[in-house]
């Protein structure tokens, strides 16, 4: 008899649980799987800071789904918002379809908890959406906007004032990226640094208390040395659209209040019939199983579970994928009649960058590490992230939306890898190369200044085991030509280096050195398998010389130039382990690296050639990405 499991949810929690069942049952076609969230994407909430502050576009921290879940055909999308459940009928209603289950998980999330502070709601800024961190980003661009125009100065410094209220992960990580953003944006409306004014707003005495005092002193000093008040000890009674009202009667001016001083449960399930806790939290068991309600789970920040007494899992990244494991173990021990697994919470640590160029992190209950360390940690735990859900698109998308097509230097690197510098001037040089390797394979193919032919009868390759004498020029560039004398059996090659006028490989007044004189004796190996006798090296010498000439003409023309540069390196390689370059033709090595940043993409048909490639392999590896997934079956 089949059996439904439908998930809730594709942050965190759902997408873990969804590949754990998907692994687990893979062969097993009398179970099926269904992941349902309202969005077509999964949304990676701890960057939403950095689309906030304009570091990176939407895009980059949006993740389809269909590729994620590339690998993992069991699990069928669905794109619909769930308005309520119907226990007896065992079914979940969604606004446009009914899915029936058998098993089901609860991974919906969280949202902003305002505590029913007033006008928090009507006029504060939230970081618990892909939507949210829009609609701030597009507010601070209009409050200085607005203050470009604008005469009274005490109004202007209000608008150009922005306070977050929270001093956990979320609300640091938000100002840091102000800091960052700020010098840029004052840049870009002429608008005087010293009027921008950024705060941090927290009831409680010190800043980030989930971390040691360590963190909290540097995050203090860094946040303090880069001009951001910190107002502690001091609560919010309310919020209206030009000011914010804290507890000691102070009032702040200012039109942007960003609300990161606490999280709930969504409020999406506030009708699901399953016993709250605090936040609206949904209690369950160590098993995740909702409490009353038989063969349904909780996960993610949703679920209300205490590890210790008062203590309820955190509602963090780690705690997200380890409930959401553990659902799904206890889903599949429920349908199989195995043992049953209990939630143990493993914290290997955390991380909290404070802009692009600055993190703090405290790892394994005892590393404390801070700064470029911390950053490249924390961009690494990111990474792996993907890695664990198999994603290796996410893992180049990421690494581009980070690193290479990043802006205005906003990232641990600064501008030193971004690929926004202008391409042109390597046009020249993507040219030049190109021509070289073109000379060279025409003169091969032609036996052109005294070379012989590889076109013709005779072998060049001054290999031993050839049994022939012959004369050798150095691959893609060299041109000086060496004679081979071979003994008998098992007699070792000796080069000569013949000057010839144009050739590449010639030195005025000397003899050019070999990279390598002999080959060493793994790289015989390899040769000898490769090119064994006489009529295989007869071969390989016509079809090397073509593949030199498509790669000049390639070059030339800008087509595919990352591939091509990056075979031109490989084949300097393979030519100087020969005993077949010279150290004055070294350069073509890292030439053609820098070749592999784009050079084709200006006054080249890579221009044209990789954006259709790019659109065509998404399209045949993932297929065509949808606003709206809808069930198979």
């Amino acid at each position: 008899m089949t059996k439904n499991i439908v998930i809730v949810g594709a942050g965190y929690a759902g997408v873990t649980a969804a590949r754990s069942l998907a692994k687990t049952f893979k062969k097993n076609d009398e179970v099926t799987i269904t992941l349902i969230d309202k969005n077509s994407f999964h949304t990676y909430m701890t960057e939403l800071h950095e689309v906030a502050a304009g570091r990176v576009e939407p895009e980059a921290i949006k993740y389809d789904l269909q590729r994620i879940f590339k690998k993992y055909p069991k699990v069928d999308l669905v794109t619909d918002k769930v308005v309520s459940i119907d226990y007896d009928k065992k079914v979940v209603v969604a606004e446009h379809q009914n899915l029936p289950f058998d098993y089901l998980l609860l991974a919906m999330g969280g949202e902003a908890n305002d505590f029913g502070i007033q006008g928090v709601k009507e006029h504060g800024f939230t970081l618990w959406s892909i939507e949210a961190a829009e609609q701030l980003h597009d507010h601070i661009v209009d409050a200085c906007y607005r203050a470009m125009r604008e005469h009274d100065e005490a109004k202007r410094r209000a608008l150009l004032t922005f306070t977050v209220i929270g001093a956990g992960f979320t609300g640091i990580e938000m100002v840091g990226e102000l800091i960052d953003w700020v010098p840029i944006l004052a840049k870009q409306f002429k608008l005087d640094p010293k009027e921008f004014s950024l705060k941090v707003v927290e009831a409680m005495p010190k800043i980030l208390n989930m971390v040691t005092d360590k963190e909290q002193v540097k995050a203090t000093k860094y946040l303090e040395k880069n001009g951001v008040e910190l107002v502690l000890n001091d609560g919010v009674t309310s919020v209206t659209e030009d000011a914010l009202h804290l507890s000691s009667g102070r009032t702040i001016p200012t039109y942007t209040s960003i609300w990161t001083a606490g999280v709930q449960a969504t409020t999406d399930a506030a009708n699901f019939d399953i016993e709250k806790a605090r936040a609206g939290r949904l209690v369950a068991n160590e098993f995740m199983e909702a409490k009353g309600k038989e063969n349904v789970y909780v996960a993610g920040d949703l679920v209300y579970f205490e590890e210790s007494e008062g203590r309820p899992t955190p509602q963090i990244v780690q705690a997200a994928e380890q409930t959401g494991h553990t659902a799904a173990k206890n889903i599949a021990a429920a349908i199989t009649s195995s043992e049953k697994h209990a939630y143990k919470g493993k914290y290997d640590g955390f991380m909290v960058s404070i802009g692009a160029k600055y993190t703090v992190a405290y790892v394994y209950d005892k590393y404390h590490v801070s700064g470029f360390i911390a950053s490249a940690m924390k961009h690494f735990t990111n990474l792996l992230y993907f890695f664990t859900i198999s994603s290796f698109y996410n893992i180049f998308a990421y690494l581009r939306h980070e690193f290479f097509d990043i802006k205005d230097g906003r990232n641990m690197f600064g501008s030193h890898t971004s690929s926004k510098g202008n391409r042109m001037w390597l046009v020249p040089l993507r040219v030049f190369y190109g021509s070289v390797w073109l000379f060279e394979g025409v003169k091969k193919a032609f036996g052109l200044f005294g070379t012989n032919s590889w076109f013709g009868d005779k072998v060049v390759f001054p290999f031993p085991w050839l049994q022939e004498v012959a004369e050798a020029t150095s691959g893609a560039s060299e041109a000086a030509t060496e004679t081979v004398s071979a003994a008998s059996g098992a007699a070792e090659a000796t080069t000569e280096a013949a000057h010839q006028i144009f050739s590449l490989s010639y030195a005025y007044g000397e003899e050019p050195m070999q990279v390598l004189k002999e080959m060493p004796d793994w790289f015989a190996a390899i040769m000898k398998f490769m090119i064994p006798n006489q009529d295989v090296a007869l071969f390989m010498q016509k079809f090397m010389t073509v593949v030199e000439i498509a790669i000049g003409l390639a070059l030339i023309a800008g087509a595919f130039v990352w591939l091509v540069s990056a075979v031109t390196a490989s084949f300097v390689v393979m030519f100087s382990l020969s005993g077949m370059f010279y150290w004055v033709n070294i350069w073509f090595i890292p030439v053609a690296i820098a070749l592999m940043g784009g050079a084709g993409r200006s006054f080249g048909l890579d221009y044209w050639i990789m954006p259709w490639l790019g659109q065509f392999l998404d399209k045949w590896i993932y297929g065509t990405p949808r606003h709206i997934y809808r069930k198979k079956s």
